[in-house]
């Protein structure tokens, strides 16, 4: 198992890379949103490769950089006016897929799990089913925006659903850090994401993942059961405006 690791971290470099796709499709093809991730990436690649994190004193855990700055963000862009005016111009039939990259963030997790990088409860093996809403993400996908046979009931409670198997992968992930404020996996702590790539997992697409959440939770219960809002059916092309109330 040697090439274990060397494959688990093209794995994830891949899968944060076709996150950043849908990222770029799902907020029409914008350049400065872009350009903000990867400098927002390179920071973090950086900073993580020269040991910032595994460096840092346990008494001012330094794992808060890689959260608060991307959820201070999804704050603003939920709260403040233009940050939903610009947030209601995503496509929400985009922001549905974007959930099956957690397909493979499971898998890496596992392997990294093997490699003792990662406690078992951060697997799906060991009581994470997160990998579900990955799974889960194609069939909601086409059942509401291909074949249109499910409404706004069915959406709001699948994302409201995902959303709390991310927020339980997180905590536990969090709590097992080696930090003063670890309560889970003693004896194999959470190490991986305090280094280069997975550093990338809860400083980008845990919060991408949410904020698609958030954003698609808005959008579903704006939407009345009545209309119609225009949806683009294809994420390989620039999202359309949707229609309905800010």
């Amino acid at each position: 198992m040697e090439y274990l690791p060397l494959v688990n971290k093209l794995l994830f470099i891949l899968t944060t890379s076709v996150a950043i796709w849908i990222f770029f499709i799902a907020t029409k093809r914008s350049f400065i949103g872009l350009l903000m991730v990867l400098a927002w990436l390179l920071f973090q690649a950086i900073i993580s490769i020269k040991g910032f994190y595994v460096n840092g004193s346990l008494m001012s855990p330094r794992v808060m950089l890689l959260i608060l700055p991307p959820m201070v963000l999804i704050v603003i862009l939920l709260v403040s006016p233009r940050g939903r005016q610009y947030t209601d111009l995503l496509n929400p039939a985009t922001l549905t897929l974007v959930h099956t990259i957690r397909i493979a963030v499971e898998i890496v997790l596992y392997g990294l799990f093997l490699e003792k990088q990662v406690p078992r409860l951060m697997t799906f093996a060991g009581g994470n089913y997160d990998i579900l809403s990955g799974l889960s993400a194609p069939i909601i996908y086409y059942l509401a925006f291909v074949k249109k046979s499910i409404g706004k009931k069915i959406m709001l409670a699948w994302n409201l659903v995902c959303m709390t198997l991310l927020f339980s992968i997180v905590i536990h992930a969090l709590l097992s850090v080696a930090t003063p404020f670890q309560q889970f996996a003693f004896d194999q702590p959470n190490k991986a994401i305090l280094e280069f790539p997975y550093c990338w997992l809860p400083s980008f697409i845990v919060p991408l993942v949410l904020c698609s959440h958030l954003v698609s939770i808005r959008y579903w219960w704006l939407k009345k059961e009545t209309s119609q809002a225009h949806v683009s059916d294809s994420t390989l092309s620039p999202a359309k405006e949707s229609n309905y109330s800010s």
